[in-house]
């Protein structure tokens, strides 16, 4: 046995002891799931009476007792109409509902635990005696809807951790502790970068004056280098009439998470959940020859999704999004893979920029669709193929690593996957660079070749960066808020010392901003001392104080963030050094 399904078998016994724990506790709780997931596990209940985390330290005492009496775990295989009759003489109904769901052929096994008996497909370990009492924890509580559709009713979710060893668990709650100081709405907060209003609606971003410098810094800095790169940047409309959705085939597919339509003049019209569409009208708006090929159409697109409350999640789901969108066409397969290439040396170009690292920071995933699922994938095998084989050897070809993942590609053909780990080390798609040869048949995204014919083009979506809410959502987490100098919302805090030297403080100010150097002054009547704590705690990079000694030289000392030592520089060296800094985009500071 592996490794990892050693540790799957007891996470999944844990969550059956943590069943067990909690009916000892509320004997008529109801039962939801509670599958493994990442280093953990969970379940679900609908409880009589409010849990609070303040009962979770007693519900991991009783588990770790049930354990010590080395509790067995047998399988039982059982007809449906007794897996019926069992659930509904215990009064769950949940598990009945999920019984009547299962597959008529499909084998139905309950795991019994001393007095426990639950639903379940298994593994488990043997007896408790596999595990050991100093490697898990139960962490925390949630609401989850049953089966994640906030029509149905509100269940409690507990969370655990367990490892094989204590000092796995250990370390894995050290870096839960560092995750959470990096926790990017934490930092938003106390860094006043962005703000949610219930009033504005759930999942709805405000950003501050602060927070809008970041991303504005992070528009330019895609914008004009996707210019450099022959990219056309357009604007298109954040609403479309439906009918352009269903002609991309889209609407089946986004139906559910786009907001419900709006009705202007007897039409219908949506929010729109992407920006390929109105891309490809911008196309067909003149006639193409080979000559205009490839045609790079790129957007800082606004868009929209009704993501399910729970699902939100600061700036990382959210339900409205600006996406660092392209779509070019292509003449042929020999440009596409060309222009997948030149799409991920785009990429790695940003990422380099943020002084991430492939393989450390990020991945590739190839993503494949399923030959036999044409409900899902668009049916041309041949195009499938051909595809998938393109992106396979651009990869090589770079070589770089990647994983190939069944059954992940979009409805209109595969994709690469580009993986961002978090402060956790957890692995999600951030964005990707997609290969469709659907949408140029149902658009008739057509260019006439040399001999004057007309030929079909080929589509590569992409992405440079995701959602810029999502990166920075990232980015603050990497940095833990301490942004390069070209990222920070302010260069330099200027500190007054006393009343007479606000007026050449904001002299000097003055002087830093025509030169495109943001500077914030603090002038209030807080001693010198806290107003440099402050300074550190909002992650200034470079700290001045001025009092009468600093009014009569041409020298500045400069607190630089993470440093112990002044800085003692010329002044007009300081001011030329940060100008270079902030227009090479360096990482570190003075």
């Amino acid at each position: 046995m592996s490794k990892e399904q050693k540790i799957d078998e007891i996470r999944h016994s844990l969550s059956h002891i943590l069943a067990m724990a909690v009916l000892k506790k509320f004997p008529d709780a109801k039962l939801g799931i509670g599958p493994t997931i990442e280093n953990g596990f969970y379940y679900d209940f609908l409880l009589p009476d409010k849990l609070s985390d303040s009962d979770l330290p007693a519900i991991e005492k009783e588990m770790k007792r049930m354990i010590k009496r080395n509790i067995a775990f047998e399988k039982k295989i059982t007809s449906r109409d007794e897996a019926l009759k069992k659930a509904k003489k215990d009064k769950q109904d949940f598990k009945v509902e999920l019984i009547n769901d299962l597959p008529k052929d499909e084998e139905i096994s309950f795991y019994e635990s001393d007095t426990f008996s639950d639903l379940c497909a298994g593994p488990h370990v043997k007896n408790s005696g596999a595990i050991k009492n100093d490697a898990f924890k139960i962490t925390h509580l949630a609401g989850a809807y049953w089966r994640g559709d906030e029509k149905n009713q509100m269940l409690t979710r507990i969370y655990g951790v367990a490892f094989e060893t204590k000092k796995e668990l250990d370390e894995y709650l050290e870096m839960v502790e560092e995750a959470k100081k990096r926790d990017h709405r934490k930092l938003g907060k106390e860094l006043d970068l962005f703000v949610f209003s219930d009033v504005v609606g759930k999942g709805l971003p405000l950003w501050t004056a602060k927070g809008s410098t970041i991303r504005r810094e992070l528009e330019t800095f895609i914008v004009d280098e996707e210019i450099k790169r022959d990219y056309q940047h357009v604007y298109t409309p954040d609403i479309a009439k439906i009918d352009l959705y269903k002609k991309s085939g889209h609407y089946p597919y986004y139906k559910d998470s786009m907001y419900a339509p709006i009705k202007i003049d007897k039409e219908e019209f949506m929010l729109r959940p992407m920006s390929c569409p109105h891309h490809y009208e911008l196309y067909l708006s003149k006639p193409k020859s080979y000559r205009d090929l490839p045609m790079r159409i790129a957007e800082l697109a606004k868009l929209y999704r009704y993501e399910q409350s729970g699902e939100l999640n600061g700036l990382i789901r959210v339900r409205s999004f600006c996406l660092a969108d392209a779509h070019i066409i292509c003449a042929d397969v020999k440009q596409a893979k060309q222009e997948v290439g030149g799409a991920l040396d785009l990429i790695e170009y940003i990422a380099q920029t943020f002084g991430l690292e492939f393989g450390k920071n990020f991945t590739y995933r190839l993503s494949l669709g399923d030959r036999k699922d044409d409900k899902k994938y668009y049916k041309n095998d041949k195009a499938w193929d051909q595809a998938e084989d393109i992106l396979r050897q651009t990869l090589k070809e770079m070589k770089r690593d990647f994983v190939e993942a069944p059954d992940e590609a979009s409805f209109y053909g595969p994709k690469i996957d580009v993986q961002m780990k978090n402060v956790l080390g957890k692995e999600d798609t951030a964005f990707t660079v997609q290969y469709d040869f659907v949408m140029p048949e149902r658009f008739n995204l057509v260019y006439t070749d040399k001999k004057g014919k007309e030929k079909k083009a080929i589509v590569i979506h992409r992405s440079s960066v995701g959602a810029l809410e999502r990166v920075i959502a990232f980015l603050i987490e990497h940095f833990a808020g301490a942004f390069p100098l070209w990222l920070s919302p302010i260069h330099v805090k200027i500190i007054t010392v006393g009343e007479g030297h606000i007026e050449f403080s904001k002299k000097m100010a003055k002087e830093f901003q025509s030169e495109g150097i943001r500077v914030e002054i603090d002038h209030s009547d807080e001693t010198v001392g806290n107003k440099i704590r402050k300074s550190s705690q909002e992650k200034m990079p470079y700290t001045l104080v001025i009092g009468d000694k600093e009014m009569n030289s041409d020298d500045l000392a400069v607190r630089v963030r993470g440093k112990k030592d002044l800085l003692n520089i010329d002044k007009q060296k300081f001011i030329s050094k940060i100008k270079t800094d902030i227009k090479n985009r360096e990482l570190e500071l003075l």
